[in-house]
């Protein structure tokens, strides 16, 4: 989720896991999962399971968890069908709105998905329209007691970040997508502690809400997305004005 401020975020995200987190873990297993059944178990070889396991480790997913999410992807723990979707969504007050998931039954999801938006003032917008507005970046968030700012951006930049942003709460660190496991590794590896590390998809530009009621009612809607089952991630661009 993007809005108006990336440390609310973190602060929005971890409140949410921690109160659901046995839904947090299914969503997590799907990932792995998934990325098990296009590439194989082996992470050193898959990429992509490689970075669904770096989140099972940010949340404290249990490796037996872990293990069977791969198993159910490899074929070993029965058999797993998934269809993954993008969903562009105009939400209220001219945000925008990327909705990601993951389904065994693409038209049950797409009525429920639909019900959503109805009922909280969104609409599903032509393909293109939503996700152009967005870019896919590498992002780490490492809160300002945890680091040293010139030896921290020292560290990225030579790494391979694209930019570090040094803000009041902390720092942010900026990949590329395929660079991302290199510099994640690098700020790892000096035992630096990360707020969150992920592939995420950041707005090119913010819609700015004029109240704290507007910004609700888009934060009611994203929550509501990002509580189904079926959805992985849900990305906006609100920002209060």
């Amino acid at each position: 989720m993007a809005g108006h401020s990336k440390w609310a975020n973190i602060k929005h995200v971890k409140a949410r896991q921690d109160a659901k987190r046995s839904k947090v873990f299914a969503k997590i297993a799907r990932e792995i999962t998934i990325a098990a059944r296009l590439s194989g178990g082996d992470a050193d070889m898959n990429p992509r399971l490689r970075l669904s396991l770096l989140k099972a480790r940010g949340a404290n997913m249990p490796a037996d968890n872990i293990q069977r999410a791969i198993a159910r992807g490899t074929g070993e723990g029965g058999a797993a069908s998934f269809e993954e979707l993008t969903y562009e969504v105009y939400g209220p007050h001219g945000t925008a709105i990327l909705c990601e998931v993951s389904t065994d039954n693409r038209n049950r999801t797409a009525s429920e998905i639909r019900a959503i938006l109805t009922r909280n003032d969104g609409k599903l917008a032509t393909a293109g329209a939503v996700s152009r507005l967005f870019h896919r970046k590498g992002q780490i968030m490492i809160a300002r007691e945890n680091a040293n700012e010139d030896e921290l951006m020292e560290l990225a930049l030579e790494a391979g970040a694209e930019d570090f942003k040094s803000e009041e709460e902390g720092y942010e660190v900026l990949t590329a997508p395929e660079d991302f496991e290199v510099v994640h590794s690098a700020i790892e590896g000096k035992g630096i502690a990360m707020e969150t590390a992920e592939i995420t998809a950041l707005p090119e530009m913010t819609a700015p809400v004029n109240s704290e009621v507007e910004l609700e009612k888009v934060s009611k809607l994203v929550d509501l997305l990002e509580d189904h089952d079926d959805v992985q991630s849900v990305y906006s661009n609100e920002e209060l004005a």
